[in-house]
């Protein structure tokens, strides 16, 4: 099973997108629906995170600003950004973790210009 994202691109600062996330077959015992980032030189971060039971995490940094939604049934993920920031540029990859095992998307590059 692998995982396919898109929606990334270029975006002046205050701008939105929206990434998707979808798995080419089925994942059983899904835990987590997430997405994470890494930029240049830095560590992959936890962006949100959503669970099976609903409950929904995010990074302080983007809190108010980004909505992350999810089915189950269909393995998909989104993550709406809106009010983008320069500083949310990064690789965006999606995450749907099970109790053994990641699953990663590919990435999808976002880019905010100031």
């Amino acid at each position: 099973v692998q995982l396919q994202a898109s929606g990334g691109g270029l975006v002046q600062a205050g701008g939105f997108l929206r990434l998707s996330c979808a798995a080419s077959g089925s994942i059983f015992s899904i835990a987590t629906m997430g997405w994470y980032r890494q930029a240049p030189g830095k560590q992959r971060e936890l962006v949100a995170a959503l669970t099976t039971s609903g409950n929904r995490n995010y990074a302080d940094s983007v809190k108010g600003r980004f909505t992350i939604s999810g089915d189950n049934a269909k393995t998909a993920v989104d993550l709406q950004m809106n009010s983008l920031k320069p500083e949310d540029t990064a690789m965006y990859y999606c995450n749907i973790r099970v109790v053994t095992f990641n699953y990663w998307g590919q990435g999808t590059q976002v880019t905010v210009s100031s």
